[in-house]
């Protein structure tokens, strides 16, 4: 049951890493530093003063990265590798089992893969908005995807499973819209 909890936090954080890449690795730093939850053996190094400071520094320029039009897009093509490392991170970080290769594994494919998924439809989004808004509404839709990186990322915390079960629902209704919309024939 540990391991499912465990691999529920790691996908559900990584889910929140797809919105933001930086604030659901500092809100983990925090939370190992003050014992909140625990790491998997290697990851101790999440939980210091240091890895705070420069999480800390990183989620402050993300986020107001995202305020300035067009730097917004950029950020976006840095973010989607980048969201992709910090879904496996989180998630192998917090995956206790004694085979490397099974907990890197799971979390490339459980943690990266979900990071890596909701990045890709955030900067689709952008894009889109960016396009019929002129980059007016970009900033709304940062301030939007920041809320919910935070707020999923504290929920998750408390509510691993439930999370868990959040993204995969969200996932399942990305996929479907995205398989109808590719089934529909032009006009």
């Amino acid at each position: 049951m540990e391991i499912f909890l465990s691999l529920c936090l790691g996908v559900g954080l990584a889910a929140c890493s797809g919105f933001r890449v930086f604030v659901p690795l500092l809100l983990s730093s925090l939370a190992l530093h003050f014992g909140f939850v625990s790491g998997a053996a290697g990851f101790e190094w999440m939980g210091s003063w240091v890895a705070i400071a420069i999480l800390s520094t990183a989620t402050v320029l993300e986020i107001g990265g995202y305020y300035i039009p067009w730097v917004d897009n950029l950020l976006d093509t840095i973010a989607t590798p980048a969201a992709f490392a910090a879904g496996t991170l989180l998630t192998t970080s917090f995956i206790e089992i004694d085979n490397p290769i099974l907990q890197w594994g799971l979390g490339l494919i459980m943690g990266g893969g979900t990071a890596g998924f909701i990045q890709a439809g955030t900067s689709i989004v952008r894009l889109a908005s960016t396009k019929f808004s002129g980059g007016v509404a970009n900033p709304i839709m940062a301030t939007f995807e920041n809320i919910l990186s935070v707020v999923f990322s504290f929920f998750t915390f408390w509510f691993p499973i439930v999370a868990f079960v959040f993204v995969v629902l969200f996932i399942t209704w990305l996929l479907r819209k995205i398989l109808t919309r590719k089934s529909k024939p032009a006009i």
